[in-house]
């Protein structure tokens, strides 16, 4: 049992985490700033849930607050933290590059500072497949090269794995950077394809389909990711002896980094259907060429996460849509 703090606890990922920590006895200090980048409501009801059980506590908080992150990690006794919290999208990094600038870059920086002076045991940051870019070779491995990102939001990323690397040199901490494909289920944000189509299908209105669906993602099961999450941070990297030129073997470094994906990709007009026959309805399409950003596949090798942690991730895409389904009408009344 730890004190865990998870950053964007309000978020996706981050409210999901924390229920499961403090499942299992661990103690949890959340933070998020709740910023309007989508529906307030949906993180204040997911924060609600959390603020019903014991060993939750709360500070509402931005990463890019340098003084407030100094003071919270000088206020709390912490043995282990989670950086869940980041400026999202690879669209909206289009519009507005500077929330990823702060967020990601700047966040990230007191995150690790917080880390180095608190001497903490254990970092576990999320990363994206969008690192990956337009990287032909698949499945994507934490082996591949990964210089050419094409979005901003993806260049953030790569340079926090970079960072962390850094400080894992410099001073000894245990980082572990997580590689997160298309993550969906109950309790998902409104931005992501899965709650933008049910909602639309739900309300008869067309819904864009872009790249005429050709596109294929690893849609990622919630539960499947806090699973690789959690274990994850229960394997505190080593550094070992000997030598090496690769960034993610680095054997002298206590750093790693993993993809946490279903390793089965997934036609966007296949989860099209998969919504259709769980709502009972038909979609009406609005197809639309690749928007600038966007890549046509991601696909996760996850050998290394079943070797190290002994976990892959396995939901099948109909379950988990269904899932969703389900929380969704349930919440919105539908």
């Amino acid at each position: 049992m730890s004190k865990v703090l998870v950053t964007g606890a309000a978020g996706f990922i981050g409210f999901h985490l924390s229920q499961r920590l403090l499942e299992r006895g661990d103690t949890v200090v959340g933070i998020d700033n709740l910023n309007p980048y989508y529906d307030v409501s949906l993180k204040q009801d997911r924060l609600a849930q959390l603020q019903k059980q014991a060993g939750f506590s709360f500070y509402k908080l931005d990463l890019a607050n340098r003084e407030g992150m100094a003071d919270l990690f000088a206020k709390e006794s912490l043995a282990l933290v989670v950086n869940l919290a980041a400026q999202a999208g690879v669209r909206y990094s289009l519009e507005n590059p500077h929330a990823y600038v702060d967020s990601n870059l700047v966040g990230f920086t007191n995150i690790l500072e917080g880390c180095r002076h608190s001497h903490i045991k254990h970092l576990v940051f999320a990363s994206s497949s969008s690192v990956y870019g337009v990287n032909k070779k698949v499945p994507f491995s934490v082996q591949d090269n990964v210089d050419c990102p094409i979005s901003l939001y993806a260049a953030t990323k790569k340079a926090n794995e970079l960072m962390a690397h850094a400080y894992s040199h410099l001073y000894h901490i245990p980082m572990t950077g997580l590689r997160f494909f298309t993550v969906y289920g109950p309790w998902g944000r409104p931005d992501m394809a899965l709650f933008l189509f049910t909602k639309a299908i739900l309300e008869e209105k067309p819904i864009n389909v872009f790249n005429s669906g050709n596109m294929q993602r690893d849609f990622t099961y919630i539960d499947d990711v806090v699973e690789g999450v959690v274990r994850a941070m229960d394997s505190i990297p080593q550094p070992e002896n000997g030598e090496s030129t690769k960034l993610e073997e680095s054997s002298l470094v206590p750093y790693k980094l993993y993809n946490i994906g279903n390793n089965q990709p997934i036609q966007l007009l296949q989860l099209i259907e998969i919504i259709e026959t769980c709502l009972g309805k038909k979609a009406i399409k609005n197809m639309l060429p690749m928007q600038p950003g966007d890549v046509p596949i991601t696909y996760a090798d996850v050998d290394d996460l079943i070797r190290d942690v002994g976990f892959k991730p396995n939901t099948p895409i109909e379950v988990g849509v269904e899932r969703f389904v389900n929380w969704y009408r349930s919440y919105y009344q539908v």
